[in-house]
Parts: structure tokens; C-alpha cells; sequence
């Protein structure tokens, strides 16, 4: 277990305040607009660490830029993630799951995993 230094707490606390992925620099920008003196390379670390323990999710941009959230889901899940403003919507893919399956064992694959983001425009940015 990672022990909770006054920096992880910080960028711990960051994270939950936002509904969105933000990347690494978009929450340490969060954290000096706050007043918190955190370096940029010990927020990457720290989220790192978060992923690795499963306690946020990421994923990449179409840039290929890592963007983490602390999602409220524990269970398996994807996500429908606006291009503009990143509103995020935690969505379940029974249909994904049951293809992925059927795909693996076609190929006599088991324990298949996979990651699957949406990307689209929402209804206020369109507007």
C-alpha cells in the first residue's frame, strides 16, 4: 500500500472535485490555482499510482494524451465523453461484453479484456 503524502492528498482531492477526464497538466494547473504545491512530475506519478490501484480510470485523447477520472462506477465500464467540453457518461456495454467473448472464444482466447470510449458531441456543445 502507497502511502498518503500531503501531495497525493492534493491531487486525491483535485480529482474529486472534477466530473470530467482532465489530463496530468490541466490538474496541476487545478492544483496551483489553488495554492498547492505539487510538481507536475509527482501529479503524473500520483495518477499513475491511482491507475495501477484501479482507483481511476483512463484513457486516451485523440491526440494520445492520458486523461484520468475518478469514476463512480467500480464495476467494468465504458465511457461516452464529449469532444468539447469532456462531459462523461459512465455506460454499460452488454453487447460489447457478449462480442468480445464470442470473439475471444472464437479463437480460443479466455480472460479477454478490453477498452472501448465513445467520443462524441453533447447536446449543449452542439447547440
Amino acid at each position: 500500500m502507497t502511502r498518503m503524502t500531503k501531495q497525493r492528498a492534493a491531487v486525491a482531492e483535485a480529482l474529486d472535485q472534477q466530473d470530467e477526464f482532465r489530463s496530468a497538466q490541466q490538474l496541476h494547473e487545478v492544483l496551483r490555482a489553488r495554492g498547492d504545491s505539487v510538481g507536475l512530475a509527482t501529479v503524473y506519478r500520483t495518477l499513475q499510482t491511482f491507475a495501477d490501484a484501479h482507483e481511476v480510470d483512463q484513457l486516451r485523447n485523440a491526440d494520445g494524451e492520458v486523461l484520468y477520472r475518478r469514476c463512480e462506477r467500480v464495476e467494468h465500464h465504458h465511457h461516452l465523453v464529449c469532444r468539447s467540453c469532456r462531459r462523461t457518461v459512465e455506460i454499460d456495454g452488454p453487447t460489447v461484453e457478449a462480442w468480445a467473448d464470442k470473439v475471444g472464444a472464437s479463437h480460443d482466447f479466455t480472460d479477454i479484456d478490453h477498452t472501448i470510449e465513445l467520443w462524441g458531441t453533447c447536446k449543449n456543445c452542439r447547440a
